[in-house]
């Protein structure tokens, strides 16, 4: 699968999808390319940046969700040129697609409770690019067959599958280890997105008890034990503070931390296999 002029995927490393939760403003999306881009070159892993030019399922509609588009695809594109990275988005309608979004965006990502929308998965397949879906709550691993087919009857078979957890009573997800063996069956490289997995949905991102990152270090080690293709998370240089998920985001000693130990206990995993 090519990603980039940079990354094409084959399975011989792991991949890290990492950034902001949402693109706040130029100077915390720089600093965090920066850092990510650096970690990923020491742990030798293939880095994409991620961060959401738009949140359109908050929960209040005096949070913060986004900057103008225009604003926010000029601070991508900065990032592509500054940095030497790839980049994905999530897109939540298929106009968006005709407003700079398909241009900028090296891989297009169908956001967890958008993965049935039949126009939006068929109309980012039809850009040719890569597809990262993200598996709904309230889906079955099996059930993402049916979305990989909608993308593959476009003729683009460049798609990722990421687990994001499933419901579990009110404000609450597990991560299911079968799913990823489940969902690796569909013949698609498949990713673990940590921070979503610990998110209390309900509470507001700004309160402590908004997520569980305790659990992160068994969580991750646990998922880095399937041999999947890698790791998808949010990295904020002052979480606490961010205007998006600052209770599941990490601060950069956590992935510092966090991503050492999970890529090292994948590559581990890998050399089993290969014997």
């Amino acid at each position: 699968m090519r990603i980039s002029d940079k990354i094409t995927y084959d399975g011989s490393r792991q991949l890290l999808i990492a950034g902001n939760c949402i693109l706040e403003n130029k100077a915390i999306a720089f600093k965090t390319a920066d850092y990510l881009k650096t970690l990923a070159e020491k742990l030798d892993v293939d880095f994409v940046f991620k961060a959401s030019y738009k949140k359109d399922n908050r929960s209040s509609e005096k949070y913060f969700s986004g900057l103008p588009l225009p604003e926010a695809l000029k601070i991508f594109s900065e990032i592509k040129k500054e940095f030497d990275v790839p980049i994905i988005s999530d897109v939540h309608y298929p106009t968006e697609l005709t407003e700079g979004v398909a241009e900028v965006f090296d891989i297009l990502q169908v956001p967890a409770y958008l993965v049935m929308q039949t126009d939006l998965v068929l109309d980012l397949a039809k850009t040719g690019k890569p597809i990262n879906v993200k598996k709904a709550q309230f889906l079955h691993p099996q059930d993402m067959e049916n979305v990989c087919k909608k993308i593959e009857s476009t003729g683009n078979r460049s798609i990722i599958l990421t687990e994001r957890g499933a419901c579990f009573g009110y404000r609450d997800l597990v991560v299911d280890i079968r799913s990823f063996q489940v969902m690796k069956s569909l013949g698609y490289p498949v990713l673990f997105d940590a921070g979503h997995s610990i998110r209390k949905y309900g509470i507001p991102s700004s309160d402590p008890a908004g997520g569980t990152k305790q659990f992160l270090p068994s969580l991750m080690s646990a998922c880095a034990a399937t041999d999947i293709a890698g790791l998808f998370v949010e990295v904020h240089p002052d979480p606490q503070n961010a205007l998006c998920d600052a209770a599941s985001q990490l601060s950069f000693d956590e992935a510092g931390r966090l991503l050492t130990r999970y890529f090292k206990i994948a590559s581990f995993v890998k050399q089993l296999k290969n014997g």
